[in-house]
């Protein structure tokens, strides 16, 4: 399942706010505010539907309870918040707060928005909050979803809920074929092997209808073979890094199984394909899915790491959801409490594995025993989802660039990987060819955002 597209391209946020800027088009009557704020007043911006792109009743369930928490904490303070605002029109309306500077003091950043809205001055640093408040130990978090809120080395936000992805497998297809499940560090040649025996024609009819694996993409080949695409501040591409051309060439490898033939979630789903990558949020989102597919298509499945490229490791990328302070707020240290409450209180943390899909990214609640019942509930009795898996991904899981225009740049390497793989030609020569020309976008990009 693909997560639902926000609307958002590279830059939008800064290009939106100059739009209205120039064209003069915010008014009181289209933009929804924050009103009646006082000096004993905290606001909070967040969207009302799931991040992760699924239905979900449970939408202000975590947010409420955090503000019943703060303000029995904090006798004489209000938390206000907008109902309302579809995560598709968050950046938008964001911004137009911004600009109005009628923003909250306190919002939800999406991953892909970090980069810009720290470019423009929007979030306050939170370094020195960090340093100076003892009750909040960065070793409680994973490592990865702490560097999702950074940009340009500085922490712009925390983390508040995340999801790393895994290989989820057909054991009934290995079971059949004699394969022993992939055990904690296998790597590309363990997965091609697999992918190798299975896939076949089991009918006799000449046609092969037994297949290895859908849904693996170059990003997930990428970030196992330690690919690092961009520099810190999205100057320049390396997208003619030999770790890029063996990622490729493994791709082409597991292509060429099928000839070409384009498999399907659905054939998945109909238990004919081995391998399937799904990030936990899929995963929790449809929990009810699992047992669908084992009661109407009679298999049995699995879940474990990803596997590991000949120079990276058991990885794969992180999505991660994040809390952060409007810089021209002058409730700094409310802000601040009610930042560490969302992210920091194991308490609300733990609500995350009750009303949302995601992962929470402190390790004591993640990897505590009630979690444990939770995903064993879920999970029913033949996936293996468990809090020693999520241990593992997340430990290894690598967060994406938050430079601006990051989205936009990412498309520009997806056409040029697709083309790449399209021109069965020198791969290196025709990498060096791209690289140059997403360069030289990245320059004018750089350019034209200064």
């Amino acid at each position: 399942m693909k997560k639902t597209d926000n609307k958002r391209k590279t830059g939008k946020l800064i290009i939106v706010i100059l739009l209205f800027a120039i064209l003069g088009m915010v008014s009181t009557g289209q933009l929804k505010r924050i009103t009646h704020k006082t000096d004993r007043t905290l606001t909070v911006g967040l969207f009302s539907d799931s991040y992760w792109g699924v239905q979900n009743g449970y939408a202000y369930q975590i947010i409420d309870d955090a503000i019943r928490q703060f303000e029995a904490a904090h006798a004489d303070i209000k938390v206000n918040y907008v109902s309302g605002i579809m995560k598709s029109d968050y950046s938008e309306w964001l911004s137009q707060q911004l600009l109005a500077k009628t923003a909250p003091d306190v919002f939800f950043v999406l991953g892909s928005d970090l980069g810009d809205l720290s470019q423009i001055g929007a979030l306050k640093k939170l370094d020195t909050y960090i340093e100076k408040d003892p009750s909040l130990l960065l070793d409680d978090y994973y490592e990865p979803a702490l560097y999702a809120g950074q940009y340009m080395g500085t922490q712009y936000a925390m983390p508040y809920e995340c999801a790393p992805k895994l290989m989820f497998v057909n054991k009934t297809i290995l079971d059949r074929e004699g394969i022993d499940m992939p055990e904690e560090n296998w790597t590309w040649e363990d997965f091609y092997r697999i992918c190798q025996l299975v896939t076949k024609d089991t009918d006799g009819n000449g046609t092969i209808d037994q297949f290895g694996v859908t849904g693996y993409t170059w990003k997930d080949a990428f970030a196992e073979n330690g690919v690092a695409l961009f520099d810190t501040d999205g100057k320049k591409c390396y997208l003619n890094d030999e770790k890029v051309v063996a990622s490729i060439q493994f791709l082409e490898r597991l292509n060429s199984l099928v000839s070409g033939y384009d498999v399907t979630a659905k054939e998945f789903d109909n238990g004919k394909v081995a391998f399937m990558p799904m990030s936990f949020s899929e995963y929790r989102a449809y929990k009810s899915y699992p047992l669908s597919i084992k009661k109407y298509a009679g298999f049995e499945w699995d879940c474990v790491e990803m596997p590991a490229g000949p120079s990276g490791d058991n990885c794969s990328e992180l999505d991660t959801l994040l809390v952060g302070m409007n810089a021209e707020t002058t409730q700094e240290k409310l802000a601040w409490d009610f930042i560490k409450l969302l992210s920091g209180d194991a308490r609300i943390q733990a609500e995350i594995f009750d009303y949302s899909e995601g992962v929470s990214v402190l390790k004591r609640v993640t990897e505590s025993d009630e979690t444990e019942l939770v995903l064993e509930k879920d999970s029913g009795e033949h996936v293996n989802m468990s809090t020693k898996i999520l241990h593992d991904v997340l430990e290894h899981a690598v967060a994406p660039p938050t430079f601006s225009g990051y989205d936009t740049a990412l498309e520009q390497v997806d056409r040029a990987v697709q083309s790449v793989m399209d021109d069965n030609k020198n791969i290196s020569m025709d990498l060096i060819v791209k690289n140059r020309e997403i360069n030289k976008y990245l320059k004018n990009m750089q350019y034209y955002s200064e």
